[in-house]
């Protein structure tokens, strides 16, 4: 199963949703990526941190940065935008 979390910069919400997916479907391949992609946010490290997930070692990325090989096989991509 292959899942995509989305979001804006790629820099919080969609790293922990990635960092979350990661723990819960170990056998699933999950990436995240951002429509803009900024930098991966030190509270999301820490709040991760808090329930011993470690993802500092991800980094924000756009869509164009995942290999062609997952985006044509992707099962899931679930949005995570915040609407006003």
């Amino acid at each position: 199963m292959n899942i995509l979390f989305m979001c804006v910069a790629n820099s919080a919400r969609s790293q922990i949703a990635e960092g979350l997916a990661k723990k819960v479907f170990p056998e699933a391949e999950v990436r995240s990526a951002g429509s803009q992609p900024g930098k991966l946010n030190p509270f999301a490290v820490s709040a991760m941190n808090e329930i011993g997930i470690d993802i500092s070692r991800q980094h924000s990325k756009g869509i164009d940065d995942l290999p062609p090989k997952f985006i044509v096989a992707i099962d899931y991509i679930i949005m995570l935008y915040r609407w006003l």
